[in-house]
C-alpha cells in the first residue's frame, strides 16, 4: 500500500513539473526569412508573438484565433543592414532625423541576443510567456555614438493576450548621456479610411510634413484621407485606435514616453512598402522626443508599452489594461 502511495505521489509530482514547464517554457528558436534567427513565444491558449534577433523586432502578434494584429509590409526586406518594414521597430538613441545620427538611430539594424539572466522586473503584468533580449554597445556603435549602453527589452504576453514591451536602458559609461526613444508599431487595421485615433484632442503637435511646424489639434479624433505624419507632445498615457469595420479597438497604454507619433503615408511612394499597403495599417508610436531622456553613469531608465485589443462597444474603464 505504501509503494502504491509513493507511486501516486511521484506521478503527481511529475505531472506538476510538466505543467509548470509547459506554463513557463521559454521559446522556440528557429530560422525566419532569409535565414535570420527568430523567436516564437506562445501561451497555453495559443496566443503568440514572434521577434527577430535582427533589430530586436517584433514581427507578429496573434490572438487565440490566429488573427494577426500587427502589419508587415508586403515588400519588407529581411536583409541586413536594411531595417525591417512593419511589426514594431525599436528606435534608439535617436528618433527620426532629430539629431546627427542615422534616422531612428541604429539598434533596429543590430543583432540582439537572448538575455539568459536578466535582472528582475518588478510589477510586470505578464502571463509568464515572455522573452528577454539584450544589446550592448559595440566598438562600431561607439564610433557613431560615443556612449556605452546596455539595452534590455522584455517582450511578453499579458494574461489576456495583451502585448507588453518593457525597455530598460542603462548608462554603462563614465559620463552622462541623453537620447530620444520610441517604438514604431504598425497596427493592422481593416481599412485606413475606416478608423479613428482617439485621445489626442486639444494637444499641440509638430507637423512632420511641414518642417515640424507647431499646431494645435482641435478635432475630437483623427481620421485619415491623405498622408499624415504628426508628433504629438505631452500626450496622455492611453490612446485608442477604433476600427469601425472590424468593430474592435486597439488600446495603447504607455509609461515613460511622453509623446506620440501618428503616421500613415497614404499613397506616397515608400520603396519597401507595397502600393496598397497603406490601407492596411496605422502607426501610433509611443516616443520620448520633446524632452530627451538624460542618464547619469550607472543609471537605468525603464518604460512600458501595453497593447490590448477589445470590442469597440466595451466601456472605456473595462477596456483599459491594468498594471
Amino acid at each position: 500500500m505504501g509503494n502504491k502511495a509513493n507511486l501516486i505521489f511521484l506521478w503527481a509530482m511529475l505531472v506538476a513539473v510538466v505543467a509548470m514547464a509547459t506554463e513557463h517554457r521559454a521559446f522556440e528558436r528557429t530560422k525566419g526569412i532569409n535565414g535570420l534567427d527568430k523567436l516564437i513565444v506562445r501561451d497555453r491558449r495559443g496566443r503568440s508573438f514572434e521577434v527577430y534577433l535582427y533589430g530586436g523586432q517584433v514581427t507578429s502578434w496573434k490572438n487565440e484565433k490566429g488573427e494577426e494584429l500587427l502589419f508587415m509590409s508586403t515588400k519588407a526586406i529581411f536583409q541586413p543592414p536594411t531595417p525591417i518594414r512593419g511589426g514594431i521597430p525599436v528606435l534608439f538613441p535617436q528618433y527620426a532625423n532629430t539629431g546627427p545620427l542615422p534616422s531612428h538611430g541604429f539598434v533596429r539594424q543590430r543583432f540582439w541576443e537572448v538575455d539568459a539572466n536578466p535582472p528582475p522586473i518588478h510589477s510586470h503584468p505578464s502571463s509568464g510567456a515572455h522573452v528577454d533580449l539584450i544589446l550592448k554597445s559595440s566598438e562600431a556603435d561607439l564610433k557613431i555614438w560615443p556612449h556605452k549602453f546596455i539595452y534590455r527589452l522584455r517582450v511578453a504576453l499579458g494574461h489576456g493576450g495583451d502585448l507588453i514591451l518593457t525597455p530598460r536602458i542603462k548608462n554603462s559609461d563614465v559620463e552622462p548621456f541623453n537620447f530620444t526613444f520610441g517604438f514604431h508599431p504598425y497596427f493592422s487595421v481593416s481599412d485606413i479610411s475606416q478608423i479613428q485615433v482617439e485621445g489626442l484632442q486639444n494637444l499641440d503637435y509638430l507637423d512632420q510634413q511641414k518642417n515640424r511646424t507647431r499646431f494645435t489639434d482641435h478635432g475630437k479624433f483623427i481620421t485619415f484621407n491623405s498622408q499624415l505624419d504628426r508628433l504629438y507632445l505631452r500626450t496622455p498615457n492611453t490612446l485608442r485606435i477604433v476600427d469601425h469595420k472590424k468593430n474592435k479597438t486597439i488600446v495603447v497604454r504607455k509609461e515613460g514616453q511622453a509623446d506620440a507619433v501618428v503616421w500613415n503615408p497614404w499613397d506616397k511612394k515608400v520603396s519597401d512598402l507595397g502600393v496598397e499597403d497603406y490601407r492596411s495599417f496605422v502607426a501610433v508610436e509611443p516616443v520620448a522626443v520633446e524632452k530627451p531622456i538624460i542618464l547619469k553613469p550607472g543609471q537605468e531608465w525603464k518604460a512600458i508599452v501595453h497593447v490590448s485589443v477589445v470590442p469597440s462597444g466595451c466601456s472605456r474603464k473595462s477596456c483599459i489594461p491594468h498594471k
